[in-house]
Parts: C-alpha cells; sequence; structure tokens
C-alpha cells in the first residue's frame, strides 16, 4: 500500500481547516447578528424618542424615534424607495451639516417620498424621526477630508417633511441575516474536499 503523499495531504488538510474555521466564524457572526437584531427590534418598539444634541446619536438610538435639528439642508437628492403602503415610488434625501469648529459632519435626511423625481425644497430646521444605521441607498455623499465627516447612519423623517408623503418606516426585520447559510457551505466544502481527496488517494 502506498504512502499518500504528504505535500498534497498536508495541503488539503490545511485547506478543509482553514473553511471549517470559517464556517465556525460564521456561526460567532450569527450569534453577534442574532443579538444586534434583538436590540434593534427591542429599540423599535420604545415608544419614547430621543432627543438628540449635535449629530452623534447615543449608541442606543438605532430604530427608535429621534428628535433631532438640522441647522443646514443641502439640496434634495431622489432615489428609490417605498411609501408607508409599500409603494415603489421616490425617497427625497436632503443632506444636513452640521458645524463644530472646522470639522464638518455630514448626516443624510430622508425627509419623505413622492411618486415625481421632481426636487422638494426644505431649508432644515427641527426633524422627529428614525434613526436608522448605515446610509440610504442611491444617495450621493461628499469625499470625507480632514474637516469634513460622514457619519454611517441616517434619519427616516416621521411625519415627514416639506408637503412629502410618509417613506416605508424601516424595520430591522429586513436585515439580511444569512449566517447560519454561510456557515453550512463552508462546512459542505471542508466535507467535500475531503471526500474528493480520499477518493483520490484510493484511486491512486
Amino acid at each position: 500500500m502506498r504512502r499518500p503523499p504528504v505535500l498534497a495531504t498536508l495541503v488539503v488538510l490545511l485547506a478543509v481547516a482553514a473553511m471549517i474555521g470559517l464556517g465556525v466564524w460564521q456561526l460567532h457572526r450569527l450569534a453577534w447578528k442574532e443579538d444586534l437584531l434583538a436590540r434593534y427590534t427591542a429599540g423599535a418598539g420604545t415608544a419614547a424618542p430621543i432627543v438628540v444634541s449635535g449629530a452623534a446619536l447615543p449608541g442606543n438610538s438605532a430604530y427608535r424615534h429621534v428628535v433631532w435639528d438640522c441647522p443646514v439642508a443641502g439640496a434634495d437628492q431622489v432615489v428609490g424607495g417605498r411609501n408607508a403602503s409599500g409603494r415603489p415610488g421616490w425617497a427625497h434625501v436632503v443632506l444636513c451639516t452640521h458645524l463644530a469648529g472646522q470639522v464638518r459632519t455630514i448626516v443624510p435626511v430622508v425627509i419623505g417620498w413622492s411618486f415625481g423625481v421632481a426636487p422638494v425644497q426644505w431649508a432644515g430646521g427641527a426633524v422627529t424621526g428614525v434613526a436608522v444605521p448605515g446610509i440610504k441607498t442611491g444617495v450621493v455623499l461628499p469625499a470625507a477630508g480632514a474637516t469634513l465627516r460622514n457619519l454611517d447612519w441616517h434619519i427616516v423623517a416621521d411625519p415627514p417633511l416639506a408637503g412629502l408623503v410618509a417613506n416605508a418606516r424601516p424595520d430591522p426585520r429586513e436585515i439580511a441575516n444569512n449566517h447560519l447559510s454561510y456557515a453550512i457551505q463552508w462546512f459542505f466544502f471542508a466535507a467535500t474536499a475531503l471526500i474528493i481527496y480520499l477518493l483520490a488517494l484510493r484511486k491512486r
């Protein structure tokens, strides 16, 4: 009986170990994502809004109502979106600028929804809405530099502003959680690679 090739066996075992490691990492990511979504869902069910001063949000504000101020509002950007009834159309987003010393902080605010793409005028001011992690898809942010910060969250106004219709309320249940399927895929790849190598050794 011939001995298996040492180098090939070592390469296959290292690859299988790496794929198993990635599967275990995805399981850890699954636990992290489930905890995150649970906190987001709990926040979405909290009635009392958070009154925010300045550009930064407290760590527990995701998917909660916030009362916030937009000192300087940029031009309306029209991107794809859905209204509160689920109908497709156009979301209207303005970039609000907070100035602290020489540093400008940009925060997108979805001020409302409409069927048309014609931009609307909104001069800024008080905003009540839902704080959402991440940037609204399709929004163009200025390139961050030494005096500019782009925060990785946005606000969906509720009630809407500038005479627009209400956007769909952000729902943390819409956040993808595919880590379990990714883990299963990595474990399947590891098992497949090992089986193929064993069959090749047997044939050899």
